[in-house]
């Protein structure tokens, strides 16, 4: 019901700006035309492996800048599909960078500071409303007339009154059904309703009048029915069509909010609550590459955490220095690996695979990395990369990451690209028995990232620390 709900919010603002644009709250969304052919796949999928590499706060921080710049009307869910793919690639030629999709560390931090600017130079922020209790962003700077409007909400204005923004409460006895029904049947000459859609749980009619533009939502829940509605001149919606997507974005019906019950006058106070043990979070701290039924090879330091486990079993004995091996007494249920191994040139393009922790959960992702040098890999690596393979473009295995520092760092909001300690494939050969690059042709066929993950992900185990 949310991605609906995110949908219906969002997709008549690309109608209002002419775009042919339709959104997706899965994983994939409908693509707005590039001046350009047709990019082909396997530029899509290094794109996806790049962007979904990214933690999720990273990831929608660049959807909504990507907002801010005018090159994205979607969602900022943190999910990659085709029209995240064609707002990087339009900003990144109007950047003059490759439009490829991939924003490189730099094009990141650019991209970040350009929306902040916008978003200061519009004044916008997300406020509580007192008179309705819902969550929205204003660009006070754009609309500095604040007021209450005839229906008891905020309303806030330009000074010129060209856009129009206002937040309302139904009365009690108002249905969604039955305020749906009354904004559709609005009769004002020359109104065209471009947009409609009713849910059980909210609605959204949008569309155009001779002169502008409106969009009006209201959503239900159990304090009642809470909404907002935006009008502006078309003269103006070259500036203001950007400023509705991140309204839409921002606004948040019912904000959580604690509440307190108040304790009856004559009962005694209650005890207070023992605290209870909890049992120790399970930390990741690394990656590691299944080489045989029972072994495990990765590479760091387990010098902060004692007890290791993979799949919920400890290791019988943890050996090896610069790659560690873990052998177990069971089997793991995963397909061992028998890697292909290279060197590679200092500049060469490299992929590393590796598990991050999201929200508590190990998740598998794909860093883009560069060689370089002598026992160095550069990339955008968090916890949880200590002993993820580096592959190059090909597939073949050109070592294992070293130690990764536990703490989560970032500039600007974005993921930096630093560099780590790059254990070679012979290291990992000597170490586990597998083979060694002399004994393997290596392939020099150039294949996706997706296809690299897709091969590797059966042999990767996540490393954690705790039961």
């Amino acid at each position: 019901m949310l991605c609906a709900s995110l949908r219906a919010l969002i997709l008549p603002l690309a109608v209002l700006a002419a775009a042919t644009t339709a959104l997706s709250c899965g994983r994939a969304a409908a693509q707005a035309p590039l001046s350009r052919a047709p990019v082909p796949d396997p530029v899509v999928d290094a794109a996806r492996q790049a962007f979904e590499a990214l933690p999720e706060a990273d990831r929608k921080a660049i959807q909504d800048s990507l907002i801010w710049t005018g090159d994205y009307s979607g969602v900022a869910d943190g999910t990659f599909g085709r029209q995240t793919f064609a707002a990087i690639a339009a900003y990144q030629d109007r950047a003059r960078q490759p439009a490829n999709g991939v924003l490189t560390t730099q094009a990141r931090s650019a991209l970040l500071a350009a929306a902040q600017h916008a978003r200061t130079a519009a004044g916008f922020t997300v406020i509580d409303d007192p008179k309705t209790g819902l969550r929205i962003g204003i660009p006070a700077k754009l609309l500095p007339k604040q007021d209450v409007n005839p229906s008891g909400g905020s309303r806030w204005q330009s000074q010129d009154g060209k856009v129009t923004l206002d937040t309302r409460t139904a009365p009690p006895d108002a249905t969604l059904q039955s305020l749906y029904d009354r904004n559709l049947a609005i009769q004002t000459p020359g109104r065209v309703v471009s947009y409609k859609v009713l849910r059980p749980d909210f609605f959204v009619i949008a569309g155009e009048t001779p002169a502008g533009k409106f969009y009006t939502r209201y959503s239900s829940g159990p304090a009642g029915l809470r909404g907002f509605s935006i009008g502006y001149d078309k003269a103006v919606a070259p500036q203001v069509d950007r400023l509705v997507v991140a309204i839409a974005n921002s606004f948040t019906p019912f904000p959580a909010a604690p509440t307190v019950a108040a304790a009856p006058q004559s009962a005694p106070p209650a005890p207070a609550p023992q605290p209870q043990a909890q049992p120790p979070a399970q930390k990741l701290v690394g990656t590691g590459l299944v080489v045989g039924p029972r072994r495990v090879v990765t590479a760091g330091s387990f010098s902060s955490c004692p007890a290791p486990t993979v799949a919920g079993a400890k290791p019988q004995k943890i050996g090896g220095q610069g790659v560690l091996v873990l052998d177990f007494a069971v089997d793991l249920k995963a397909q061992p690996y028998a890697p292909t191994t290279a060197a590679t040139d200092e500049g060469a393009a490299l992929l590393i695979v590796a598990f991050a922790d999201e929200s508590g959960s190990a998740r598998l992702s794909a860093a883009p990395g560069t060689a370089a040098g002598p026992g160095r890999v550069t990339a955008p690596l968090q916890p949880g990369a200590s002993g993820a393979p580096i592959l190059d473009m090909s597939g073949a295995l050109v070592g294992l990451v070293g130690a990764v520092a536990g703490d989560q760092r970032k500039v600007a909001g974005i993921v930096p690209a630093t560099s780590y300690p790059l254990v070679p494939a012979a290291d990992l050969a000597k170490a586990a028995a597998a083979p060694a690059a002399s004994q393997t042709e290596a392939p020099t066929q150039k294949r996706s990232a997706a296809d690299i993950v897709v091969a590797l992900r059966p042999s990767l185990v996540p490393i954690v620390c705790g039961p």
